[in-house]
């Protein structure tokens, strides 16, 4: 299973390592990238992963991270192109990656049963301040969107008579900010506990040991 994990998470370094270094040199969003788009579908086997008991992490966290990211670039991005091109999608994708490459070297390390004190530090750290920026350029992200849902009608429903019920998406998506900043509290509570966790003097000099 170890080999497995390590593969996995190599695939997912390799994938963000391509996206944010692309990103960099041409400053460009990832809007319609196959790249993006295949990474954040590949982290849903990581829930299946807790699941089963191969990988140690608290599930609801997990569980919250990854469907914030494919409600915002598959329901909120993807879906509108006038959105792709603005600068918060830049912006968010840069911070998911820039998490992510992090996050995945420190993994891939960890399952050969290496840890680096500055990597462990940078992992659990990195993510208490970037995180809250990232759930700030997903909230900018869908008030951006908010005038092409309510003119082209993605995603709205108006069932026809005898049914009087209907769903307009705009409100939709103005309710799952609500949702979207209370998981956020959530999942920063989660962050701190993990960063004392692993980053405790005797965990690590147990680890390295």
């Amino acid at each position: 299973m170890n080999v497995y994990l390590f593969v996995y998470d190599l695939m997912q370094f390799c994938g963000h390592s391509w996206i944010f270094t692309n990103m960099i040199i041409r400053f460009m969003t990832f809007g319609k990238g196959l790249v993006m788009r295949l990474c954040q579908l590949l982290s849903v086997l990581e829930i299946l992963h807790i699941l089963i008991g191969i990988d140690k992490s608290r599930l609801l966290p997990r569980f919250l991270q990854i469907t914030e990211r494919l409600i915002i670039l598959f329901v909120v991005i993807n879906s509108q192109e006038e959105v792709q091109g603005k600068y918060v999608v830049c912006v968010l994708f840069f911070l998911w990656n820039l998490l992510d490459v992090v996050r995945y070297t420190y993994n891939m390390l960890a399952r050969m049963g290496i840890y680096y004190l500055p990597l462990t530090w940078l992992n659990f750290s990195l993510c208490i301040p970037l995180y809250p920026l990232s759930v700030l350029a997903k909230g900018f992200a869908i008030c951006v969107s908010l005038p092409y849902f309510e003119s082209f009608g993605t995603y709205s429903i108006k069932l026809p008579f005898p049914f009087t019920f209907s769903i307009y998406f705009p409100y939709v998506l103005k309710m799952y900010l609500l949702v979207l900043f209370a998981g956020m509290c959530f999942i920063i509570r989660n962050l701190f506990s993990e960063r004392m966790a692993h980053l405790g003097t005797s965990n690590i000099k147990n680890k390295r040991s």
